[in-house]
C-alpha cells in the first residue's frame, strides 16, 4: 500500500497535455505524434453528424488504442479528446446530452438515510464481507452514500475500476472504490524505483483507492484497517476476472486534514 500527498499527481484517466517529441502531445498516458493528431482532426471533421462517442470509437480503431483485454480504450480516448479541445487541438461537436459530469449525485432514497449507531468492534461483526458493486441498484446506492457522506462527494471513477460495499448482519457499513492510479507522483515512483519508460509500461498494475467511506454512524474499532486488508486480498482476483490482469500494488492518498491512520 503506497501512500503520499495528493499534490502534484497527474491521474491516468486525465491530466494536462504535455509536449512530446516532434511537436506531438501527450494525454491520458499516450503520446500522440503530429501525424496522429492530424488524423484525429480528420476523423472529427469528416462527418458533422457523428457523436462524440462515435468519434472516440473511430479514433481508437484508427490508432489501435486498446486495453489489455483487446477492447477499445474508449473512456481514455474521450477524456483525451476533451483535453485536446481545451488545448485548442481539436474542435468537437456539441454534446448531444448532458452526462452529469462535474455535478453532485442528486438521487436521495430512504435506503441511504442515517442508520442506527454501530459500535461493535470489527472482530465481533457478524458475517463481515465485501460485496462487489455490479447491478444498477448497488451502483446507485454506492453513489448516493459517497455523495452524501464522503467529504469529496461523488464523481465517476477514472479508467478500470472496482467498487465495494462492506456489509455485516444485513447492514451496510462502508463503501470503497478503486480505480486508475495516478499517472505520476514522486513518493510512489521513488518507492518503486522505476524509470519513466517502466512507469508508462506498467502503470496499469497499480490500482488507486479513490474513495474509502465508513458511514458516519459506524464507530467500529479496527474496521478501517480490517476492510483495507480484506480489499487488498480480494481485489487482485476480482480485477483479473473483470479486466484480464492482476494489479500488484495499491496506492492511496492522504488529505492534509487527516493523520493518515485508520
Amino acid at each position: 500500500m503506497s501512500s503520499g500527498s495528493g499534490g502534484g499527481a497527474e491521474w491516468a484517466g486525465g491530466g494536462p497535455g504535455r509536449g512530446a517529441a516532434q511537436g506531438g502531445r501527450c494525454y491520458c498516458g499516450r503520446c500522440f505524434t503530429v501525424a496522429e493528431l492530424a488524423q484525429i482532426r480528420r476523423i472529427v471533421g469528416e462527418d458533422p453528424a457523428r457523436t462524440r462517442w462515435a468519434i472516440s470509437q473511430r479514433v481508437c480503431e484508427a490508432l489501435d488504442w486498446r486495453k489489455l483485454d483487446g477492447g477499445l480504450k474508449e473512456m481514455s480516448c474521450r477524456v483525451a479528446l476533451l483535453r485536446m479541445q481545451a488545448d485548442g487541438v481539436v474542435e468537437l461537436p456539441a454534446p448531444r446530452r448532458r452526462n452529469g459530469n462535474g455535478r453532485g449525485y442528486a438521487r436521495r432514497t430512504a435506503q441511504a438515510e442515517r442508520g442506527e449507531p454501530v459500535s461493535t468492534p470489527a472482530c465481533e461483526l457478524e458475517g463481515l464481507r465485501l460485496v462487489a458493486v455490479s447491478g444498477r441498484a448497488d451502483s446507485r446506492l454506492w453513489n448516493e452514500y459517497v455523495e452524501r457522506y464522503h467529504y469529496l462527494g461523488y464523481c465517476r471513477l477514472p479508467g478500470a475500476q472496482l467498487r465495494y460495499l462492506a456489509q455485516a448482519a444485513g447492514r451496510t457499513l462502508a463503501a470503497m472504490g478503486f480505480a486508475a492510479a495516478a499517472w505520476k507522483t514522486a513518493p510512489r515512483d521513488t518507492f518503486i524505483g522505476w524509470s519513466r519508460q517502466q512507469r508508462e509500461r506498467n502503470l496499469h498494475l497499480v490500482a488507486g483507492n479513490a474513495r474509502f467511506l465508513i458511514l458516519p454512524w459506524v464507530r467500529s474499532r479496527h474496521l478501517a484497517s480490517k476492510l483495507l486488508g480484506m480489499a487488498a486480498r480480494r481485489l487482485p482476483d476480482d480485477w483479473q476476472a473483470r479486466y484480464g490482469y492482476r494489479p500488484v500494488l495499491l496506492e492511496t492518498f492522504v488529505d492534509a486534514r487527516f493523520a493518515g491512520t485508520s
